[in-house]
């Protein structure tokens, strides 16, 4: 049936839209849905009711919106702690008979180990004497790897400590090489000195008795002081 109802809103039809709105509010429910219900009960259409609650109504229950709110939070709330706090159905379990006899206990050890190990046993175990040893075994070789893994760990950091001692030996080189290059040149300089002041004193055919004076000028050749 089509809801065609458009007369005015009557005291009693404002008062109902709220109530069922606020219901609605304080459930965590949404306001359409309150429109919807309204408009059932009116005989008028959803969108009617929304138009006439956000006109006219809301304005009016303000408080008792807040409130309804806040009843929604509470109620939301102590749902919450009831569900942390209710106690969990403690569950069941099916309990497996304990072995009496020595046969069944090695039998069960015996698979269990084998369960495991298959791969390498094959799974022949004969006895418990053999799954103790396996384990022995499993074991050394454990120990073994971990102190295999451990000096390599070892190695490795004395490794990087030789590279770095190396790389600053390296550097210590290179500065004494290039402190050894620029003693050379100077080397150099100074026998090319001498050799020049040795020639001027052999060549020089003057006064034999008298010392010569020799002085270096700025490019560092030396030159005799004439008198």
């Amino acid at each position: 049936m089509a809801k065609v109802r458009q007369d005015a809103w009557s005291h009693e039809d404002d008062l109902l839209l709220a109530e069922t709105v606020l219901r609605h509010i304080r459930e965590g429910s949404t306001q359409l849905t309150a429109f919807e219900e309204v408009g059932d009960k009116l005989n008028r259409t959803a969108a009617a009711c929304g138009f006439r609650w956000n006109a006219e109504v809301r304005r009016r229950y303000e408080k008792a919106i807040e409130i309804a709110k806040r009843q929604r939070k509470e109620k939301k709330r102590a749902m919450a702690n009831q569900q942390r706090y209710t106690p969990r159905p403690t569950p069941t379990y099916e309990q497996t008979p304990i072995p009496t006899s020595s046969t069944t206990i090695q039998s069960n050890v015996m698979e269990s180990v084998g369960q495991i190990s298959r791969t390498q046993a094959n799974g022949s175990f004969r006895s418990i004497d053999e799954v103790i040893s396996y384990l022995k075994e499993f074991k050394n070789e454990y120990e073994t790897s971990y102190k295999s893994q451990t000096l390599m760990t070892k190695l490795e950091q004395d490794n990087n400590l030789l590279r770095d001692e190396n790389e600053k030996l390296q550097q210590k080189l290179a500065k004494l090489e290039k402190k050894y290059e620029s003693m050379e040149e100077d080397y150099q300089v100074l026998m090319s000195i001498m050799d020049k002041a040795r020639k001027m004193v052999v060549f020089d055919d003057d006064d034999n008795s008298e010392p010569k004076q020799f002085r270096m000028e700025k490019n560092g050749n030396l030159e005799r002081v004439a008198r």
